[in-house]
């Protein structure tokens, strides 16, 4: 439909999160609640959890907000968890997989369990998100489906970030592969490649001037989130110029440049 010439904007009041019990799951889930927006959240640690419900709830009264325990690594619990938290809030219009773990060494050095849990975490256990999810929205009739990608999985990045580079370019390929698959049809497909943003996954990484902090990250998001675009790069400076430079550099210059 469209009014004055524009497109009317799907709003989505139903918004499932997980990884939402720190960082930038639950800073979105502060900016949803803020909106109006009912939750379901889920993420390993549920006292936080807990917490964070009680104070959505308490700040934003009209809200409701469903909490469900759930590590994204026990694949058969993630379509019952989901299904829980849609029948508790009465359903989801909304998904954003969000989980995932910033662990890695480098190839070689012996940690394979490093490594292989990142992309066990960001890219297996996110396509069964995926699958749970699309399955939600088929019964729907239509939903909106966000994966929380990086820029770091625009180019391959050497040393301690090559298994989580690879994680985020396997990610974002599914939801370009989605995006295609569903054009124009019920279920819209964003895929954020977000930048340096604070978080318990940035933590521990060099301090580096393009760092933003969680606020101003999550408001990129949020505002991305809320367009529905197939893709975006959050936050746009300066990071969608510097993706752009960085897709035709070789690795190696890339992470010369503060890719890395």
């Amino acid at each position: 439909m469209a009014r004055g010439g524009r497109a009317v904007r799907t709003v989505r009041s139903h918004i499932l999160i997980t990884g939402a019990s720190s960082g930038l799951g639950a800073g979105m889930a502060r900016a949803f609640a803020a909106r109006g927006r009912h939750l379901a959240l889920c993420a390993r640690r549920l006292e936080l959890l807990k917490e964070l419900r009680d104070e959505l709830i308490e700040g934003y009264p009209d809200i409701r907000v469903a909490i469900g325990a759930l590590d994204v690594n026990d694949h058969p619990r993630v379509p019952e968890v989901f299904a829980a938290l849609r029948d508790e809030l009465g359903g989801i219009d909304r998904v954003i997989v969000n989980a995932g773990v910033g662990k890695g060494t480098s190839i070689g050095s012996g940690r394979v369990w490093a490594n292989k849990a990142t992309i066990e975490t960001n890219l297996v256990s996110a396509l069964v998100q995926l699958e749970a999810a699309v399955e939600i929205f088929r019964d729907a009739g239509g939903g909106h489906l966000v994966l929380v990608s990086s820029v770091l999985g625009t180019k391959g990045v050497p040393g301690v970030k090559a298994a989580y580079s690879a994680s985020k370019a396997g990610l974002t390929s599914l939801g370009q592969s989605l995006a295609a698959e569903h054009r124009g049809g019920p279920l819209a497909v964003t895929t954020l490649r977000t930048g340096y943003i604070e978080s318990e996954i940035t933590a521990k990484a060099a301090s580096t001037p393009l760092m933003v902090s969680t606020e101003v990250g999550v408001r990129a998001m949020v505002s991305a989130i809320e367009r529905e675009p197939a893709f975006a790069t959050v936050p746009p400076w300066p990071w969608r110029p510097l993706v752009a430079a960085v897709a035709v550099l070789p690795p190696w210059l890339a992470s010369r440049i503060g890719y890395q």
